[in-house]
């Protein structure tokens, strides 16, 4: 498989929280940091996703924003 997108981040799968209509799979990507992403979930019965398998977090975005406390 080949992207565009750049910012491909390999991990893997922490936890699926499953909606009626939309999921959140979590992703650890290593070093204490989890990436979120709501798919819907025929998406996640396509991919087949599960605990524990590794998956990428894929994120293509024309803008990043930046906070502080």
């Amino acid at each position: 498989m080949k992207l565009s997108a750049r910012n491909q981040l390999k991990g893997k799968i922490v936890e699926i929280e499953k909606g009626a209509v939309n999921g959140i799979v979590k992703i650890d990507i290593g070093g204490g940091n989890i990436v979120s992403s709501t798919i819907s979930m025929s998406a996640i019965k396509e991919l087949n996703l599960e605990v524990g398998k590794e998956a990428y977090a894929i994120i293509k975005a024309t803008s990043v924003m930046v906070g502080i406390d």
